[in-house]
């Protein structure tokens, strides 16, 4: 698999083809002897015609970057570095040839796992996130559920239980690891990188689509998995690199990113104009045209369950729904864990296995997206959406959630009451001006038989799907005639829908809880300049409580971020007590006092907080959470 600098042997051979035809044309009435010499005249040109191509450029889209590179092609060369069983599972630690790059060999590392038994089996491949390494876990737990799991450790980093002579990933001339960030972003020729010239293959997400396609061709090879059956997942960076083999390898027969893989992220947000997340180290449109994820979504024909965070930073929500639009088919299925950033709840997380065992195992069914609409046209001028579960399932719950605010980082979803009338459930949607965008979805959770899990999540017995993300500009609500019927509220939080607007992080440790929302940067419950923050609570002991806000929250065009906290000494007892806290009363660790509640997008409740090396609040919590009454603006 040496692969060369020069343009792929296709295009050079169509090049030559239309040469070769434009001599025969002009020769068609000359002599036999004229036509042999000029035939051999044109053989001589082919360096020529070689250097020609050369100079045409490096491929310019996802077909021509990937259409001479055949994952079968060099032998894998599969060493076992350890093998052991365990609970009727057999562990290897394995290597394999990637490929020679700058006549350098490569090599990758990684875990596989399969059940004893000698039947045919679905096989997944696991690609870890960003900083991460395989998974000895991942493997064990898909192979307890009747997979073969291979999770290759495409950074290099060092492997689980290894040993100092334990060989590991090792790249050659080429480093598409995380100790060459610059590489992801990049189409410039150097060192580290194949082409000399901009190119694509000069970029480290080409190098790892390569290794994981190597992957799958390590996984197709085991005598037992079905080769029919391929599966890839990952999260994070892990979930990008899943979006990529699946654009651009058919053996994939499903798919289960998530937060990664989400397109157009050199572009900017088309609600807000903000800047776009990436700038790529050479020509943006080269860029989008063979490494954006929006051009390897035409080109996935498996089914591709998205697994997301409505708030999450990396695989942005708005983005992730306008990329799976683009793939042509309607097996496309979106879990999106509501006010969560790079992380889900159990009853999402569970989805990705539930689709595994849908498409390869055939062993459940899996419900179709629930079908929805937003009507702008309503009666009362108010929007009103309405959502209609697949009811092959038990429904445990619908929600509904919408939202007026053009960042989907920093954006807080309102959690609106599901009305059911028959087999459709239905919201109104007030809002408090028309000059912002709308967007609205909702989640269906549903029961199953029996608890399960998914790896490193606590087993549930519900699972949870998205609809599809509806989005109305300010334009078209105008045009409606939609009228701002909402109105701004001091009461933030009364808890009597629990914790339904917050996110809720180490619910079981008695010592690191956290819960936070975003409510209050969503102008209904935004504080005033003249207005103090209460919250009534009660607690058994004596405690100290630290309440962080933060500033700018992914809002780099309104400046810095920052976080101010305070800490405030509580007394124990059964009487609930009120704080009331003013700007004046929060500090960053530099002792920079907060001056209005205006730029705050995420308030936290905690234990305590680390902040550099300076410790707020205590490690050792003492006696039950605390109760909380109501959170408000006075």
């Amino acid at each position: 698999m040496t692969l060369p600098w020069a343009l792929p042997h296709r295009r050079f051979t169509i090049l030559f083809e239309r040469f070769a035809i434009e001599v025969l044309l002009m020769t068609q009435t000359v002599e036999a002897t004229m036509n042999q010499l000029l035939l051999a005249i044109t053989l001589s040109l082919v360096p020529t015609l070689t250097l020609h191509a050369q100079l045409l450029g490096p491929p310019t889209n996802v077909k021509e970057l990937w259409e001479d590179f055949d994952p079968r092609r060099e032998p894998l060369d599969p060493q076992i570095v350890r093998q052991w069983e365990k609970d009727d599972v057999v562990f290897r630690y394995v290597t394999f040839h990637i490929g020679s790059f700058k006549n350098s060999s490569a090599r990758l590392a990684g875990f596989y796992a399969f059940p004893k038994s000698a039947e045919k089996r679905p096989a997944l491949l696991h690609i870890h996130g960003g900083g991460q390494r395989a998974f000895l876990h991942e493997v064990e737990f898909y192979a307890k559920h009747g997979y073969a799991c291979l999770s290759i450790n495409w950074g290099a980093r060092e492997m689980e239980d290894a040993t100092s002579s334990d060989p590991n990933t090792d790249w050659g001339a080429v480093d598409p690891t995380q100790n060459n960030v610059a590489g992801y972003s990049n189409l410039k020729p150097g060192n580290l990188y194949l082409d000399p010239f901009d190119s694509p293959r000069n970029n480290n997400w080409y190098l790892l689509t390569l290794g994981a396609r190597r992957g799958l061709s390590f996984l197709e090879q085991q005598p037992e998995v079905d080769p029919e059956r391929l599966g890839v997942y990952g999260h994070s960076m892990g979930g990008s690199l899943a979006v990529y083999v699946a654009g651009c390898d058919e053996r994939i027969k499903a798919a289960a990113p998530s937060v990664g893989g989400s397109g157009f992220r050199t572009q900017p947000n088309p609600l807000s104009g903000q800047q776009a997340i990436e700038k790529p180290n050479g020509d943006i449109r080269l860029f989008d045209a063979t490494l954006g994820f929006e051009s390897y979504a035409p080109r996935i024909s498996a089914p591709l369950l998205w697994l997301g965070a409505t708030n999450d930073f990396h695989g942005i929500m708005d983005d992730t729904y306008r990329t799976g639009k683009l793939i042509p088919h309607s097996k496309v299925r979106y879990a999106f864990c509501a006010h969560m950033n790079h992380r889900f709840m159990p009853e999402f997380a569970v989805t990705r296995r539930l689709w595994f065992d849908h498409i390869l195992k055939d062993s459940c069914t899996f419900p179709n997206t629930p079908q929805t609409k937003l009507d702008l046209y309503s009666d009362d001028h108010i929007p009103v959406f309405h959502v209609t579960p697949d009811s092959s399932h038990e429904i445990a719950q619908v929600d509904i959630y919408y939202s007026t605010d053009p960042d989907p980082r920093p954006r807080f979803w309102r959690s609106v009451d599901a009305i059911p009338q028959g087999e459709t459930w239905s919201s109104k949607l007030p809002i408090l001006s028309t000059d912002k965008p709308l967007l609205v979805f909702a989640n269906v959770s549903y029961r199953m038989e029996q608890a399960k899990s998914e790896p490193f999540g606590r087993p549930t017995e519900r699972f949870a799907i998205s609809s599809l993300l509806h989005t109305r500009t300010p334009k078209e609500l105008k045009d409606a005639h939609v009228q701002a019927t909402d109105k701004s509220e001091s009461l933030v939080d009364d808890f009597q829908h629990a914790w339904r607007d917050w996110y809720r992080l180490e619910v079981g440790n008695p010592h690191h809880w956290e819960f936070s929302t975003r409510k209050i940067n969503d102008p209904k419950w935004q504080g005033l300049p003249d207005q103090k923050l209460g919250l009534n609570l009660q607690i058994d002991r004596p405690n100290v409580l630290v309440i962080l806000l933060t500033e700018n929250f992914f809002r780099p065009d309104r400046g810095k971020s920052m976080e101010y906290s305070a800490v405030v000494k509580l007394d124990g007892g059964p009487q609930y007590q009120t704080l009331l806290l003013e700007p004046k009363d929060f500090f960053t660790p530099d002792g920079n006092v907060l001056q209005d509640w205006s730029q705050i997008d995420l308030l936290s409740l905690r234990a305590y907080h680390q902040s550099g090396d300076k410790l707020l609040g205590s490690q050792a919590w003492s006696g039950p959470l605390p109760v909380f009454e109501k959170l408000y603006w006075r």
